[in-house]
């Protein structure tokens, strides 16, 4: 017969065996098995147990932002796209009232943590360094790109506050209807799109793997073999502007110093030598939302444009 101190023995002997075994693990440390309605979200820094429907979300990047009010809920903090440029006008107009809490990448820890947040959203892009600290505040989810990635960000937003199926709708819709609006331009294929940016010091070129990028590509649109790279843009000089030709062209500049420079290309002899500029296909579009914007509200309101510019034939 097992008797109860040999019965004491044993799991005395087991216990220790499980915590030498514990220490000498390599397992990364897992959070808890949620617990009632609290779920566990992966993403690219690991897993997070977050309460069932966050209400005070943080958001850190204009994708983050412009996901979260899609899926109408409004956040209590988010950043800049820099100190000297304020919230896209699509966004603040929805956003409303928020808190400003930094700018992309140089977010102010003391002031959200004063927010008291359930829920922190952002990327390994802009704040890889900041994660720790971030997650000591409130749960936080980190995608681990942006950009041509904006759909799957999208979702994870939407799994971390609780509404993937609404997100999954929400992108089905816009799927259909960038089908339908490359579809009314004829052979959109047979087009090529191209897709020009003037940042401060810069002129770029935007490639198939970038926001707009994928838009185009959605609706079917070709692009010219110069923008057919993986790359999210190639940068060129003033001198090599004809590089952005194209059966149509969309352009725009991102903040003040870098309008000026739009204006001194569109205003010089070398941009009217262009074919797209000659035929009449060029069109200065908003950099808030063909570049910035990187989700679905944005990506719609870019659909709104290109259908303007491909009427029905």
């Amino acid at each position: 017969m097992f008797r109860p101190r040999r019965l004491l023995a044993a799991v005395t002997a087991m216990l220790a065996l499980g915590t030498v075994a514990a220490c000498g693990s390599s397992t990364p440390e897992q959070p808890a098995a949620p617990q009632g309605d609290e779920r566990i979200v992966t993403h690219a820094k690991g897993q997070t147990k977050i309460a069932a429907n966050p209400q005070r979300v943080v958001v850190l990047d204009t994708g983050e932002l412009d996901a979260v009010l899609a899926l109408g809920i409004k956040p209590v903090g988010t950043v800049l796209p820099d100190a000297n440029k304020a919230l896209q006008p699509y966004l603040a107009e929805k956003a409303g009232n928020i808190e400003i809490v930094g700018t992309i990448g140089s977010p102010n820890l003391e002031k959200i943590a004063a927010l008291k947040p359930d829920l922190i959203l952002s990327s390994k892009v802009r704040d890889d360094q900041n994660y720790d600290a971030l997650s000591k505040i409130a749960p936080t989810v980190f995608a681990e790109k942006v950009g041509k990635t904006w759909k799957q960000n999208f979702l994870l937003d939407a799994d971390a506050l609780g509404k993937k199926a609404e997100a999954q709708q929400i992108l089905d819709a816009y799927q259909q209807r960038a089908a339908d609006i490359g579809k009314q331009a004829g052979d959109p294929a047979a087009r090529k799109i191209s897709m020009l940016r003037f940042i401060p010091g810069d002129i770029r070129l935007y490639g198939k793997d970038s926001f707009i990028g994928t838009i185009l590509a959605d609706a079917g649109f070709g692009r010219p073999d110069n923008q057919q790279t993986d790359q999210t843009f190639t940068k060129i000089s003033r001198e090599q502007i004809s590089q952005a030709d194209g059966d149509q062209l969309f352009y725009a500049a991102y903040g003040e110093s870098a309008k000026q420079q739009l204006a001194d290309v569109v205003n010089s002899v070398q941009w009217t030598t262009l074919g797209v500029v000659k035929n009449g296909k060029a069109v200065e579009v908003h950099d808030d939302t063909w570049f910035l914007g990187l989700g679905p509200i944005a990506a719609n309101l870019v659909l709104d444009d290109l259908q303007k510019a491909f009427p029905q034939q």
